[in-house]
């Protein structure tokens, strides 16, 4: 009875450690994961790159609202 359940003990390690994904199909969602990440850093830094022209044009406007508002100030 012994050796029945032990076999039958080895039998279900077996098949519970064959029912994991393969290595192919860890490498492929490895893939995956590795190409969304940097998916995601290109946008970030697309981002911030408009954030920073954004900022400048900004400042580049209010440096122009200055000099304007100072031109007319004086003209009178």
């Amino acid at each position: 009875m012994k050796k029945i359940f032990l076999f039958i003990g080895i039998i279900s390690s077996f098949f519970i450690s064959s029912c994991g994904p393969s290595s192919e199909e860890k490498a492929k969602r490895d893939k995956e994961i590795a190409d969304s990440i940097a998916t995601e850093e290109a946008a970030i830094m697309e981002l911030e790159v408009q954030k920073a022209e954004a900022i400048k044009d900004s400042i580049a406007k209010a440096n122009s609202a200055k000099t304007d508002s100072v031109t007319t100030v004086s003209d009178k």
